[in-house]
């Protein structure tokens, strides 16, 4: 098993953690995405587990554009996209009357693809969202996404488990990556990502602390 397949194993195994056992009831709390409850994030983060399947299954014969942090470069705040991407999810969750069937469905994705990915030569070319990176940056794309989410999904579930320290290692790598630098020291994994992906502003004594770096945030989202 490569090293990227551990780092998304233990990612969606402590997403898994996070959303096991919730009631129905539960699965309507708002999540930290603008819009959607719970139920409608995890719809989204099935939909990026089935992308990873599709991936993983269909070898590019083009050459390698992207890594781990330039295919991030493309994720830029978009007000118009996310309007369009939040309805798009929650009217599709929406469509799952029982929750149990959605929690479900995404249980079992995410075990087959993360049995897929632990199988996949980290080194073959494979095609995912316009472009073309190697199996195993792909893998940690969508650890940093998951984790990201995690994130996002305990927002309204205070008492659930956090993401893994594999997968916050894994977003902070990528985000220290396309900052070109390391992040202020005192912040910790969590608070990175907030700040990072747009989720939360940066303070005025962060801001000074940057200097010039403050105007790249956010890094994506």
């Amino acid at each position: 098993m490569s090293a990227e397949a551990r780092v998304l194993r233990a990612a969606y195994e402590a997403s898994v953690a996070a959303v096991a056992g919730l009631s129905d009831e539960e699965s309507w709390v708002p999540s930290g995405c603008t819009g959607w409850a719970v139920r409608d994030l995890l719809f989204h983060c099935l939909g990026d587990a089935q992308r990873a399947l599709v991936a993983l299954h269909t070898p590019s014969p083009e050459p390698v554009d992207r890594d781990a942090v330039t295919y991030w470069q493309d994720w830029r705040p978009n007000p118009v996209g996310a309007a369009n991407g939040r309805r798009w999810a929650r009217v599709n969750a929406s469509m799952f009357l029982d929750w149990g069937q959605l929690g479900g469905l995404y249980l079992e994705t995410l075990t087959a693809t993360v049995h897929a990915a632990e199988a996949a030569d980290p080194a073959l070319p494979v095609a995912t969202q316009g472009h073309v990176l190697t199996a195993g940056d792909l893998l940690t794309t969508l650890a940093v996404e998951a984790t990201v989410h995690h994130l996002d999904l305990t927002v309204g579930l205070p008492h659930a488990p956090g993401p893994s320290p594999e997968g916050l290692a894994a977003v902070r790598a990528t985000l220290d990556g396309l900052l070109g630098r390391p992040a202020l020291p005192e912040w910790s994994d969590a608070h990175y990502a907030r700040v990072g992906t747009g989720r939360a502003p940066l303070t005025g004594a962060e801001r000074a602390a940057l200097g010039a770096a403050a105007e790249r945030f956010p890094l994506f989202g």
